[in-house]
């Protein structure tokens, strides 16, 4: 296993692809889960949670003081392909009940959006998650094909994520 940051510490300047057109890079899942949305939120938002249903992220916290509210940072570890790495990430959205956002990298220089939106269904609630590359940067890929790659591997570590919250949430109010 390695670790990296989002510094680049190949030999050599790596630069991203130019020009790139980021529209194909985006994408969003939905679940219904047993929950209503005021209950799936803070869920969500406690951003230590994560871990309990998600395959590539884990040891995520507030910075101290943060919360979950605009302008609040947190980090956490990922793991794709064997790696380790760590991210920052900046809260961008905060609407108790309906959604949470936050970008990787921070809102001004951010490289990935994430966002959660939660909407009331018969006795539950449907989840959205939706992932979008802002912006090329080497250390997702150098190339069309490897952020491709990248964005497919997202799309299926959220199905995982969105399934285990779901199940999870269900366990849970069948106790």
């Amino acid at each position: 296993m390695s670790i990296t940051t989002s510094g680049n510490t190949a030999a050599g300047p790596r630069r991203p692809p130019s020009g790139l057109d980021l529209t194909p890079f985006t994408f969003t899942r939905c679940c219904w889960v047993d929950a209503p949305p005021e209950s799936v939120y803070p869920l969500v938002s406690d951003v230590s949670l994560i871990e309990r249903w998600s395959p590539s992220a884990h040891a995520v916290s507030y910075e101290p003081g943060g919360g979950p509210w605009v302008g609040a940072w947190f980090s956490g570890r990922n793991r794709r392909d064997g790696r380790e790495w760590v991210t920052r990430s900046e809260v961008v959205r905060a609407d108790p009940g309906s959604a949470f956002a936050f970008v990787v990298g921070g809102a001004e220089q951010g490289i990935v959006r994430w966002d959660w939106a939660f909407c009331e269904q018969g006795a539950g609630s449907i989840v959205r998650q939706t992932w979008r590359l802002l912006r090329a940067d080497p250390v997702l890929g150098d190339t069309p094909e490897a952020l491709h790659a990248l964005r497919d591997h997202m799309a299926g570590s959220v199905e995982a994520t969105l399934l285990s919250l779901a199940e999870w949430i269900g366990g849970r109010r069948s106790r």
